[in-house]
């Protein structure tokens, strides 16, 4: 007791404001995965392929949350890796050094460390921040997963989730979150559009490839079990994207304002500019569709909602919906798109949706919001320029199209081997016959059982009596 009592509740470097909004941020960003995305999944797939969905998401959080705190966190945000020695140049800018943050500074724990205690830095306990990238970190393969539903194998994703966290994400997250080699040149990505967008986009199609298609009744049924789950987990999602962008400046100040409010302006133009699309060609809006333009307009400001002004929310928002509806349309039609069955369309909302946002930035951030954000948090400066529009050069367009470049071959290429490598070991796509059940051979029950009367309350059979 004595000891509790000595530590002050707020630490001379802790601002409770600051640490409040980081935590909420943290749990709305949280909630996007469990449960909006368990949600939507379950909804958005056919009957027998509901409850499979929602298993590989919920799986997939609890698995990066136990890697992230191990191992992953100081690789993606820890001390650079000094490669065989090298103290500067490329290798030690490309990674951190794995380390766990469980307990690692002392008896007391992360929870009352403070990351940065001098003004102008951080003032909540590294604790926060540890938390507030794993949602992040979390949600990333889970968005990959949905190129691969409907045959990807349980068994599978278990430690496919745990080396693509290792392999890709992390190196993703320090080359332009961690002060590596892209963010040394001044390469911008907001929230995640490159390290969770086009990196999830990236490796779902690459996976959705390898594992091959779902069966010819999936992929010609292509029906939802249940509209109201999908537009209860998009809505979630959309409200959840507070936390996702207006949280990264991480001080409760006026940039996460202004992120806020570009993220809901985009996307409701986004959304807005599909729904005009799909009634100029086909007549009749969809729910599917106006979410898919939802989550455009959410993807495609994620990179940018802290750099660009409310007109350039609503530039982002037009362009990006008219490209990915267009590429929906278009694209899916040519090779390779229409050799692979990205069951939900992964990389078009978020691949091509973080691409096309992180490139608008070169084009449209905004010298007075880049300058009260820099100024306002510890986030590296260097060759932070304003967008063409604004007079900026041509040096940013430049390097946010090299680090897309990068996340797309890194991470491609990393998805390929990992699978490739588990391959030797488990297969990587359930039998057909398997297939042909769906969850009632994989887990023993189905979200809507035909015999209700022979279930208890959590879907169990009852037991005998007598």
């Amino acid at each position: 007791m004595l000891a509790t009592a000595a530590l002050a509740p707020y630490p001379t470097w802790l601002h409770p404001g600051d640490n409040a909004w980081q935590m909420t941020a943290a749990t709305l960003v949280g909630l996007m995965s469990v449960p909006g995305l368990v949600v939507l999944y379950g909804g958005v797939m056919q009957k027998r392929w509901s409850v499979n969905s929602m298993m590989l998401t919920f799986v997939a959080f609890g698995l990066v949350l136990v890697a992230w705190t191990l191992w992953a966190f100081d690789m993606g945000f820890g001390n650079p890796a000094h490669i065989f020695g090298t103290h500067s140049g490329l290798l030690g800018n490309f990674i951190g050094v794995p380390g766990s943050v469980l307990g690692a500074h002392g008896e007391q724990g992360i929870a009352h460390l403070p990351l940065v205690s001098e003004p102008g830095g951080f003032h909540f306990p590294q604790a926060s921040l540890v938390y507030f990238q794993f949602v992040f970190a979390a949600i990333t393969p889970i968005l990959a997963l949905g190129s691969v539903l409907g045959r990807v194998s349980f068994r599978a994703w278990i430690p496919f989730v745990l080396l693509w966290i290792t392999a890709c994400y992390t190196v993703n997250a320090f080359l332009l979150w961690g002060g590596g080699f892209f963010a040394m040149h001044g390469a911008l990505d907001f929230s995640g559009g490159y390290v969770i967008h086009l990196a999830a986009g990236i490796s779902g199609f690459v996976a959705a490839a390898v594992i091959g298609p779902r069966l010819a009744r999936d992929r010609e049924i292509d029906a939802p079990n249940n509209l109201l789950m999908v537009a209860v987990g998009a809505g979630i999602l959309w409200l959840g994207w507070n936390g996702f962008n207006g949280g990264d400046p991480y001080f409760a100040g006026t940039d996460a304002s202004v992120a806020v409010i570009n993220t809901n302006l985009c996307t409701a133009v986004a959304m807005l500019v599909w729904v005009a699309w799909d009634m100029i060609f086909r007549e009749k809006p969809g729910i599917i569709g106006t979410v898919n333009g939802m989550i455009t307009g959410l993807v495609a400001i994620t990179p940018a909602a802290g750099y660009v002004n409310g007109y350039g929310a609503i530039c982002l928002g037009v362009i990006a919906s008219t490209i990915v509806w267009m590429s929906i349309r278009y694209l899916s039609r040519i090779p390779p798109f229409s050799k692979v069955d990205d069951t939900l369309g992964v990389i078009y909302t978020h691949g091509i949706a973080g691409f096309t946002g992180g490139l608008l930035v070169a084009l449209f951030a905004c010298p007075g919001i880049i300058q009260s954000y820099v100024a306002g948090t510890n986030k590296p400066s260097g060759g932070t320029e304003a967008g063409i529009l604004y007079g900026g050069s041509w040096s940013l367009l430049k390097w946010q199209f090299l680090a897309a470049l990068f996340i797309l071959v890194w991470d491609g290429v990393w998805t390929f081997i990992i699978l490739k490598v588990i391959s030797i070991f488990l297969p990587l796509r359930e039998p057909d016959d398997v297939l042909e059940l769906g969850d009632s051979a994989l887990h023993g029950h189905e979200v809507y059982p035909a015999d209700v009367a022979s279930l208890g309350s959590f879907g169990m059979p009852e037991p005998a009596v007598g």
